[in-house]
């Protein structure tokens, strides 16, 4: 996919796009891939902004995918039966950045629990040659073993409608906590009905479903935004860094998913879920556009600390910021905290 943009760097993205679509070998494609890193850094500093940054990424590592699963393709004879490739977690919400591993499933058609044990034999050697040639191309392969070559998630649509139904219907928070990645789902290669067919499902599931959104907003409000009482940071830890995806992004994802579920919301990333959940009338107007801009703001500074030191990844030392960026995340902190608050009242938990 041609992304469109309107930045001199698009040339740069194009160009690069090109040459992962027309790869001829997993090594060759592995050296496009590491070209992204570039273009975030050309992006950043053209000020593009961490929205289109993150999904101009997410495109690129979209067209990874997809060359990958052809080129593997060559190398497999597979069932005539439908399938689909599914990207999870920030994948499926188009928000990653420099810091990402494999989140993904394989979905595929079959006509009984019979047919679905055979047809699995066949596409689990061709999921785990895909995640092996993407963990090539910079892609670490998930320590939580969320990967399509795993055969807990190289299922039917009727078990991944059970696997989903078992989520919703016996909500335990460990579950759901593992779950949670499989809601943000998104094709990424494959037969669409067959995605579109699990999304109405799971819609149906949840929309209105108050046990379940209630189990899933406690699991929500479990990290807390590290604000201190006393200093305006919360910075404990021994090494005195604070985890941006864990203690703030995520808060953001999480609470969108909650009330996009909620509300039979299809979208799956996090600014349009708030979005579309403020025209639902399940958020205040004022906090979906406020929460938006605190999203992105985390998300550019930990673009910008990804593209300065890789080696931690979603960690940051507040001290390092400048004024003005100490004072955006510090205000981005507040507003997830008054993005749980919101939460905790409309469930009747305790924040």
């Amino acid at each position: 996919m041609i992304i469109a943009a309107t930045l001199p760097q698009v040339d740069s993205i194009r160009r690069l796009q090109t040459s992962i679509c027309s790869a001829t070998s997993v090594s060759a494609l592995a050296m496009h891939a590491a070209s992204a890193r570039d273009i975030v850094s050309d992006l950043m500093l053209a000020e593009a902004g961490p929205a289109l940054v993150t999904r101009c990424l997410s495109r690129i590592n979209d067209d990874v995918v997809v060359r990958v699963l052809h080129l593997t393709l060559r190398q497999f004879r597979l069932p005539p039966a439908r399938w689909c490739w599914m990207g999870l977690g920030s994948e499926g919400r188009l928000e990653q950045t420099l810091a990402t591993d494999q989140d993904n499933g394989l979905l595929f058609s079959a006509s009984d629990d019979a047919e679905a044990r055979q047809l699995r034999s066949l596409f689990l050697p061709f999921a785990q040659a895909v995640n092996q040639g993407l963990a090539e191309c910079g892609f670490p392969l998930c320590d939580g073993d969320v990967m399509a070559g795993n055969p807990r998630w190289c299922l039917s649509l009727s078990e991944w409608k059970e696997a989903f139904s078992t989520w919703v219907r016996t909500p335990e928070p460990d579950a759901l906590l593992n779950a949670s990645i499989f809601f943000d789902f998104r094709m990424i290669e494959g037969d669409i009905e067959l995605a579109v067919e699990l999304r109405s499902y799971i819609s149906g599931l949840t929309r209105g479903n108050e046990i379940f959104l209630r189990m899933m907003a406690q699991n929500a409000l479990a990290a807390r935004p590290p604000l201190g009482r006393l200093r305006d940071f919360d910075t404990s830890s021994s090494d005195g860094l604070i985890d941006l995806k864990k203690y703030g992004t995520r808060i953001f994802v999480d609470v969108a998913r909650i009330l996009a579920l909620g509300a039979g919301v299809i979208a799956t990333a996090t600014a349009g879920r708030l979005q579309r959940a403020a025209d639902e009338r399940a958020l205040a107007s004022d906090l979906s556009r406020a929460s938006c801009h605190a999203f992105h703001a985390m998300q550019g500074i930990r673009l910008t600390s990804q593209l300065a030191s890789p080696e931690i990844k979603n960690s940051i030392d507040p001290n390092s910021l400048n004024t003005f960026d100490r004072r955006v995340l510090l205000e981005s902190f507040r507003q997830a905290r008054a993005l749980q608050q919101m939460l905790a009242t409309r469930f009747q938990l305790t924040v």
